[in-house]
């Protein structure tokens, strides 16, 4: 909120100041919607490797799907240290590439009974939907989150 309490401002510069706040405003949330889609390709990807890594899962899945799964999340992780910067149609790409893999093992997974209860993880939300970015754990079914998220910047 821009105020003129004291009389300091002119017109102008008040003016000046709302049209600034405009435009930096979608670059904030442009900034915004990549980080989301960063954080959600990082977060899937560590469930993902995490579910794998679980005792429970390792009798109820085959060592090759858990290899490929592993993998994957292992080449997913990798791409993110390298490409901090990267666009968010590219995050929102490796996601795809990172659920296509994933999605049919879980499925299997999950149609053997043997997922433990929350899902992937042991988040809330259960498998991924495989609808390219709505997916159940970290995401939040594609709703918006109601608490912060967090960036690491180096």
């Amino acid at each position: 909120t821009i105020t003129n309490d004291k009389g300091r401002l002119s017109a102008d510069d008040i003016e000046r100041m709302v049209k600034e706040a405009e435009k930096f405003k979608s670059q904030d949330d442009e900034h915004r919607s990549k980080i989301a889609a960063k954080n959600q390709l990082e977060s899937y990807a560590f469930s993902m490797k995490s579910t794998m890594e679980e005792d429970s899962i390792k009798d109820k899945v085959s060592e090759e799907d858990r290899k490929i799964v592993l993998d994957k999340c292992k080449e997913v992780t990798s791409w993110l240290d390298k490409n901090q910067s990267a666009e968010k149609g590219e995050f929102e790409e490796k996601q795809k590439e990172l659920e296509k893999v994933c999605t049919p093992i879980i499925t299997k997974l999950y149609q053997a009974g043997g997922m433990p209860s929350g899902g992937p993880g042991g988040m809330p939300g259960g498998p991924p939907s495989g609808d390219g970015g709505s997916h159940g754990g970290a995401g939040g079914g594609g709703k918006k989150s109601q608490g912060p998220t967090i960036e690491e910047v180096d």
